[in-house]
């Protein structure tokens, strides 16, 4: 049986989640832990549990979503794996924080791992398919694991909403096409765990988002 544990992190409110099967391997998605509090959080929680951290992935690569990718990945010895595409997102890092005059950044570390869509990620005893849903970002993308019916969907779409489309590389009717070709053709059941805020189905956002009517 999959779990997903959801955790909100720093200034951003965002949700960094670790998901894991039966055989205690989790991966651990959009590590947003900022200060040494919410780094030990996250620690503690996997330690608790008796979990393996095996993946690191991030759904896409703005400053809020990978403020804890250096600590996990140091942590646990795990490779960084990111969209392909979302590099320059992730190597402006230190800049977008200097904008938003956020101290103590630790820069991530270099991506080992490139993604695309179809890709597969092995979870314990678990499947997770790669959906490539650019549009809030480059080169965002969402984890479908397909026979749990669950979505980590990043900022592409939440309760309501739609992920913003003004920052680099964002581009409004780009995130409409793939929101609406690649995720409302899911099923109605499948749980949508977004980037920030509460969780929610496909069956519900395509008939209450007021963005997709």
């Amino acid at each position: 049986m999959l779990k997903v544990e959801c955790f909100v992190f720093n200034m951003f409110y965002e949700n960094t989640f670790v998901v894991y099967d039966d055989s205690k391997k989790c991966a651990v998605i959009d590590p947003g832990c900022y200060d040494q509090k919410e780094r030990e959080k996250l620690k503690k929680f996997i330690e608790n549990k008796g979990l393996e951290p095996v993946l690191l992935l991030n759904t896409h690569c703005h400053v809020d979503h990978v403020f804890g990718n250096r600590f996990v990945a140091e942590t646990w010895k795990l490779k960084l794996a990111i969209p392909d595409g979302e590099q320059p997102v992730l190597e402006a890092l230190p800049r977008v924080a200097q904008m938003y005059a956020i101290p103590n950044v630790q820069q991530s570390p270099d991506p080992e791992i490139l993604f695309k869509e179809g890709d597969i990620f092995e979870l314990g005893n678990t499947q997770m398919k790669v959906i490539s849903a650019p549009g809030h970002s480059p080169a965002g993308a969402c984890f479908y694991f397909e026979n749990e019916k669950i979505l980590i969907a990043g900022d592409v779409l939440f309760e309501d909403s739609i992920g913003r489309t003004d920052l680099p590389g964002g581009d409004y009717d780009t995130l409409i096409r793939n929101i609406k070709n690649k995720l409302l053709v899911l099923d109605d059941d499948v749980i949508v765990y977004s980037g920030h805020g509460n969780s929610t189905t496909i069956g519900r956002e395509r008939r209450h988002n007021p963005f997709l009517s």
